[in-house]
């Protein structure tokens, strides 16, 4: 993969240093976007599509300033029209229908779908959500979507001989929507994917998704894998065989313990590292913050770390998602202006293994 990551620095950047800062993906959504999406699904409320489109480009334009003022690089509209990372797509992919919400656990319910028929690309899923954001963001925007392997494995098959060919044909799908998010101007794609490290031993069927995924993208735009809530020593080092620019991580919240499988093996990628815990409700000083990123540079050196939440901000009031973003932002500039001084060691820990 060729280095797409020093297009996102900024021009008037203040340090030679260049700690590449972003989000996940999904933000808390404002009360009143709520209040409209149930307005929409009431039949007695005089309340259409077209109220529906202008409450979410308000939501989006929003969040996506509120992510600015952060002073972030990259951003994203904090995912203001989606409801939930896989029934989103399964609405607008077809062969998958809704029979019902399932319990997950405690007292969430997930809307499961069921593929039902060989699963086709039917209308956009992102395009439009991109290039709102794009309109309205002064600075460059990442789009997440959810990878097939996750689309797969959170879902009913009743139509497939088995969940990987069923992860394939996603695959597809999700090669077909980036090509067409190139085409829009999009740089910077991140596909997230939560099953993988919960599930042993098919890593290999990720990486085979991940090479349809790219094909023939542009070697210019940036792509990264999100992966949380797992073991990675599951998938490490075979993941670093990956046609992917950039792994992101959740290791803040493990306060770090899994750090350690990343240097048994060299890390050959760029690390987009979890410097803030997205499960706790509370807004990490800066100063615990230019720690975790300094526990990075045990992985990669600092031309290759990425700051960003451990996962999304979603569940986390919105005056505290801020703040952790805020904090985050200027604990990278301070790490920077101190690399810069020489303050900083970024000799990394010897493999032990190749």
């Amino acid at each position: 993969m060729s280095d797409t990551r020093e297009q996102f620095r900024p021009e008037n950047h203040p340090n030679d240093h260049f700690l590449l800062t972003t989000v996940v993906g999904s933000y808390k959504k404002p009360k009143w976007l709520d209040r409209a999406r149930e307005l929409l699904e009431d039949e007695d409320a005089s309340f259409d599509e077209d109220d529906w489109q202008e409450a979410t480009d308000d939501a989006a334009r929003l969040i996506t300033e509120e992510h600015e003022r952060t002073g972030m690089d990259v951003i994203c509209d904090g995912e203001m029209r989606r409801n939930e990372m896989v029934e989103y797509f399964a609405h607008l992919i077809e062969g998958y229908e809704f029979n019902g919400r399932v319990k997950v656990w405690g007292h969430n319910y997930f809307d499961k779908p069921s593929v039902v028929e060989e699963v086709e690309y039917g209308e956009e899923w992102l395009v439009d959500e991109f290039e709102f954001t794009d309109s309205v963001s002064e600075r460059p925007v990442k789009v997440p979507i959810t990878g097939p392997y996750t689309l797969a494995n959170w879902s009913f098959n009743e139509v497939y001989d088995d969940e990987e060919q069923l992860a394939y044909d996603l695959a597809d799908l999700v090669n077909e929507e980036i090509e067409r998010l190139v085409d829009a101007g999009a740089t910077y794609i991140q596909i997230d994917e939560p099953a993988l490290a919960t599930t042993p031993d098919d890593h290999a069927i990720v990486g085979a998704c991940l090479d349809r995924i790219v094909d023939e993208v542009p070697e210019d735009v940036r792509v990264g894998l999100h992966v949380c809530y797992g073991d990675y020593s599951r998938i490490y080092p075979e993941m670093l065989d990956y046609p992917v620019d950039e792994y992101d991580l959740e290791l803040c919240n493990g306060n770090y313990e899994q750090l350690d499988v990343f240097t048994e093996h060299e890390f050959t990628k760029d690390l987009a590292l979890g410097v803030v815990d997205a499960h706790v409700a509370e807004v990490e000083p800066v100063e615990e913050i230019k720690e975790n990123i300094v526990k990075g540079f045990e992985v990669v050196p600092p031309e290759r770390l990425t700051v960003s939440p451990d996962c999304g901000l979603k569940l986390l009031p919105r005056e505290v998602a801020y703040g952790k973003m805020e904090n985050m932002v200027q604990a990278a500039r301070e790490v920077e202006e101190e690399l810069d001084a020489g303050e900083i060691d970024v000799g990394l820990a010897a493999p032990t293994s190749d």
